[in-house]
């Protein structure tokens, strides 16, 4: 079990796992956490360049945190309580331990966001 789960810049089915919310992948997620583990998802998004995989995931046009009204509920409904989601600089996502995140960081017009969750039990 662990204490944290950290998901940097996920992709694909995954981001629109974390965005939609799917149930089934963030009860996954969140049975890897012990009761109340910390999930820190750190996510970007380019309305321009993310458009096709947006519109291919039947994801909301772009900012994807900034514009989900049921995030908190389909977080919850998985067993995390969904705490600060904010929006990071580049220079706090080059700080991450990726070199996808550290490459990304740089140059693009690209927008970065920081999602933090508790555990919580089923219902809490």
């Amino acid at each position: 079990m662990a204490d944290r789960v950290t998901i940097i810049l996920p992709w694909g089915s995954l981001l629109a796992a974390v965005i939609a919310p799917s149930l089934p992948v963030l009860r996954a997620v969140r049975a890897l956490c012990v009761r109340q583990g910390l999930l820190t998802v750190v996510l970007g998004s380019d309305p321009i360049r993310d458009r096709a995989e947006a519109e291919r995931l039947g994801l909301p046009v772009l900012p994807l945190p900034m514009r989900q009204d049921d995030l908190p509920a389909g977080w919850a409904a998985a067993g995390f309580a969904l705490g600060d989601v904010r929006e990071i600089d580049p220079a706090d996502l080059a700080a991450w331990p990726s070199t996808w995140a550290q490459r990304l960081a740089h140059g693009l017009r690209r927008r970065f966001w920081r999602l933090d969750a508790r555990g919580t039990r089923l219902g809490d």
